[in-house]
């Protein structure tokens, strides 16, 4: 899985031109935080949900322009419905994970002999 995240400092990208390009690049990683989900791999949804790096809105652009704050709230609406979503997900698939690892795998049942033999 690739990492989505360009604007962290560990990544010595410049950092982003302004509020809008900020926007696109966090809906982007909600759209593909959404399109992981819809492929239903549990290894790829297990990944979003370790991701520990929290965002941290650039100090170098100020605050968001009011024209913006609108689509800021929106997107951030959507980021915690998809965050919930992928937290049902994981829960739902530790749980499958916890089901089947109960599940006995013994032998399977005995098959019938048959011996030709004259009595």
């Amino acid at each position: 899985m690739t990492d989505r995240r360009p604007f962290e400092g560990r990544h010595q990208q410049p950092p982003p031109v302004n509020w809008t390009v900020v926007l696109d690049h966090l809906e982007g990683e909600v759209l593909a935080a959404e399109e992981t989900m819809a492929r239903g791999r549990a290894d790829e949804i297990a990944a979003w949900g370790r991701r520990a790096d929290d965002w941290v809105p650039p100090s170098s652009l100020g605050q968001i322009p009011t024209d913006l704050r609108e689509r800021a709230a929106r997107l951030l609406q959507h980021q915690l419905a998809v965050a919930e979503a992928l937290i049902e997900r994981i829960t739902q698939s530790q749980k499958q994970r916890d089901v089947a690892a109960r599940m006995s795998y013994g032998p399977s049942r005995p098959v019938a002999s048959f011996i030709d033999r004259a009595l």
